[in-house]
């Protein structure tokens, strides 16, 4: 891929732009020579109002790309398909399994897509499902499953989902994907939360490319809520690998990204509402 540009359109801060709206969510606006797309649409507040900030043309998307089928990454979906119509919406088969979340206090919260998919198929969604490295279109894929392979990237021991027999089970967030772009410059990988683990989906985006040079590494990466342990041996991890940018946000956490940016040092950015990747 010769070029790609990625807009941050959703997320959990905004600063120094009077009118853009930041929300506890995720949604990147991709511009290529292929055309446009988004990825991820955050819990829906903020959608419409920052790609009109940014001006981001949603009436130009040729696909909608979703990492995982949490509220947060899919609340936005309906009102950006009254924009588009008919358009192609690529994400795991469990987009629509009902998931929880287990509170302090012992209940259960749901927190999976809010629509059904008769709905968004009435409004032009065009499913199309995937649990094997998909090709988008040449140089941008979406990752598929991502194996589990490190021993301290646990995932959270909290979301769970309900079983045949209704009881609650732990949600092994399977559908956690994530966007990589083979550029001239090496992958820009985007993150969704990283339910995976950052170092299994860096391993994995290096695997199915070939390529170890990594031009910028964005999106959340779900730190903010795992142990010491696992946030000191991810950030250990992640310093054995040629990374010229990354740009941590949503469900990082403020203390992990403190921790990074004296790691990274000028590699580090902040990536919140409005930030921008373009190789």
């Amino acid at each position: 891929m010769k070029k790609i540009k990625a807009t941050v359109l959703c997320e959990n801060s905004v600063f120094f732009k009077v009118g853009a709206l930041a929300e506890h969510g995720w949604a990147v606006y991709i511009e290529t020579a292929y055309g446009n797309y988004l990825f991820d649409t955050g819990q829906g507040k903020a959608i419409i109002n920052n790609a009109n900030y940014f001006q981001k043309d949603l009436f130009t998307l040729k696909g909608i790309i979703i990492s995982h089928h949490h509220n947060d990454h899919t609340g936005g979906i309906s009102k950006v398909l009254n924009y588009t119509g008919r358009i192609r919406i690529y994400s795991h088969p469990g987009l629509f399994k009902k998931s929880y979340v287990k509170e302090k206090e012992g209940s259960y919260r749901y927190i999976g897509i809010p629509f059904c998919h008769e709905l968004l198929e009435s409004q032009g969604a065009k499913l199309s499902f995937n649990t094997e490295p998909k090709e988008i279109f040449p140089g941008l894929i979406l990752s598929g499953e991502i194996p589990r392979e490190t021993s301290f990237e646990k995932g959270d021991k909290d979301l769970f989902i309900i079983d045949k027999n209704g009881d609650y089970i732990k949600d092994q967030m399977l559908d956690d994907q994530t966007l990589i772009a083979n550029t001239d410059r090496g992958l820009v990988i985007i993150l969704g939360c990283s339910h995976a683990g950052i170092v299994n989906i860096i391993n994995h985006a290096i695997r199915i490319t070939g390529i170890e040079r990594i031009h910028s590494i964005i999106g959340g990466t779900h730190l903010d809520l795992a142990s010491e342990e696992t946030r000191k041996k991810t950030i250990e991890s992640l310093k054995n690998y040629d990374i010229e940018k990354i740009g941590v946000s949503h469900c990082t956490g403020l203390e992990t990204s403190l921790k990074l940016y004296k790691e990274f040092g000028n590699n580090f950015f902040f990536c919140n509402v409005g930030s921008q990747i373009e190789v």
